[in-house]
């Protein structure tokens, strides 16, 4: 789970992508659970009452912007630690590890062994974390088998992505999220989009298309990179779509399904390490032994699982729409934050095209939670029809 960012995150994935799901979640938390805890439902898929909701209300606002802003900082913080983290493990000259699916690998161990671990200390000292009952069943992993297929390909080509382009060039790389999610409901679900949304659409692609050019000019594209990047966008968007049919296998709990997904990938992972010869350049590799290397193997892990929690905390604290904002602003930080750090220059052009990758994401998750609003106001037909009957 490590090494895909905030394309893993802590709640149900609805069929047009996270933006959607992010306001069902908000919606109904604010609707008919008002004393519930958003972040509980996010990370347990079940309601907790409580009244910490009202009671945040009363806080003073000093207060809750600290808490806001502490909340933002812990995501922005995590989220780039653990890019930047990852293009070190996968592409870094002073480390030479040629190994990206091991990579991939132990970081779902990782994954696998600290869901078990909260697990037991939650059943053994109740109170101290709040964690579901976690047994493997193979009936369960059967059924969840399918995603776990399509969350591997997620994983492994974000990875393959970050290996082989530049981390200023990453967010890029894999910007057609929104266009896959797009198209997919189309054609799998048979759901329309409106034309305000397919023209953000348009000026995604544009930037998309804008940056590789500009890349390309700058003699520093990676078309094997560019292509993972695309993969990577198609599988998270099929990762969403077949994230809500399994759901009910986990009984509608993340943790659950993040738990069984990890272990399939561990055991689906061993005969691509075995035939890619990954595991032979492993026992070839010079600092096998260093306690250096492994620690920023468990960090990357560390890192991937908490993503997961500290993006349902800043919707707890924030909104959905904030959060996608959020999110936005941040892969713009990253960018700079690479270009800086690896002391790059790039063209006006370069950065028109992340602004139009950045600017049109911003706009369709504007335009679609426009279009939630207007649709959750909107009356039902039959309600209409049943109240002047009663009339």
């Amino acid at each position: 789970m490590g090494a895909y960012s905030t394309a893993t995150l802590p709640v149900p994935i609805a069929h047009h992508g996270l933006f959607e799901t992010l306001v069902r979640v908000y919606a109904v938390s604010k609707a008919s659970l008002k004393r519930s805890k958003i972040l509980h439902m996010a990370l347990m898929g079940t309601s907790d009452p409580s009244g910490e909701a009202e009671a945040s209300q009363e806080k003073p606002f000093v207060l809750r912007a600290l808490q806001i802003a502490l909340v933002v900082s812990l995501y922005w913080v995590t989220s780039i630690s653990m890019v930047f983290l990852n293009k070190y493990l996968l592409d870094s000259p002073s480390l030479r590890l040629d190994t990206p699916i091991f990579v991939t690998f132990y970081q779902c161990l990782v994954t696998v062994l600290l869901c078990k671990g909260l697990s037991s200390l939650a059943t053994c000292c109740p109170g101290t974390v709040d964690f579901p009952a976690l047994h493997l069943d193979l009936k369960v992993a059967r059924s969840v088998l399918p995603l776990s297929v399509v969350f591997i390909g997620m994983i492994t080509f974000n990875n393959l992505c970050l290996k082989y382009v530049g981390v200023a060039f990453y967010n890029v790389g894999r910007s057609l999220t929104t266009v896959f999610n797009v198209l997919l409901s189309y054609l799998l679900l048979k759901q329309t989009t409106s034309f305000y949304a397919l023209l953000t659409c348009s000026v995604i692609i544009g930037g998309f298309w804008l940056g590789v050019d500009q890349e390309g000019a700058e003699g520093t594209l990676s078309w094997t990179g560019t292509l993972f990047g695309v993969l990577a966008s198609l599988c998270v968007s099929l990762n969403a779509i077949y994230t809500k049919k399994v759901l009910p296998a986990v009984d509608g709990s993340i943790w659950r399904l993040t738990f069984y997904n990890n272990a399939n990938a561990c055991v689906l992972f061993l005969p691509l390490l075995l035939a890619l010869g990954e595991l032979r350049a492993l026992l070839a590799f010079p600092q096998l032994g260093s306690a250096h290397f492994w620690a920023m193997m468990t960090l990357g892990g560390l890192f991937g699982f908490a993503i997961g929690y500290v993006t349902g905390l800043q919707i707890k604290f924030t909104s959905p729409l904030t959060h996608n904002v959020s999110g936005t602003a941040k892969a713009c930080a990253q960018t700079v934050l690479a270009v800086l750090y690896y002391e790059e220059a790039k063209s006006f052009l370069w950065w028109t095209s992340n602004m139009m990758v950045l600017g049109g994401s911003s706009a369709y998750t504007w335009v679609r939670g426009r279009e939630m609003k207007k649709t959750q106001e909107e009356p039902h037909p039959r309600e209409n029809e049943k109240s002047n009957m009663e009339v």
